[in-house]
């Protein structure tokens, strides 16, 4: 149980960082589905490759934790909509 609640954060990270993506660079955006979609998939990614690179997400000061998490899953989402977004138009072309 421990291991969903970063995975759950990681996800819903990705899905709003998906979003913001999508809202700032019009021409690759997928529609809000699309979006959290991509987003939620970046998110993931993210949650497997995230605690290598910056470390554990527990510890005294959960609040950074989770914050880390979200930080990172939107991050995460973000790229991979705009990676999606952009294999789209190509393929468009």
């Amino acid at each position: 149980m421990e291991a969903l609640l970063p995975l759950l954060i990681n996800l819903a990270g990705g899905a709003v960082g998906g979003n913001i993506a999508g809202a700032i660079l019009k021409n690759l955006s997928l529609g809000t589905v699309g979006n959290s979609i991509a987003g939620i998939i970046g998110g993931a990614v993210v949650s497997q490759v995230a605690p290598d690179l910056i470390g554990t997400t527990g510890g005294p000061n959960a609040i950074m934790g989770i914050l880390t998490q979200l930080a990172s899953g939107g991050a995460g989402g973000g790229i991979s909509m705009i990676i999606i977004g952009l294999l789209k138009n190509m393929m468009g072309r």
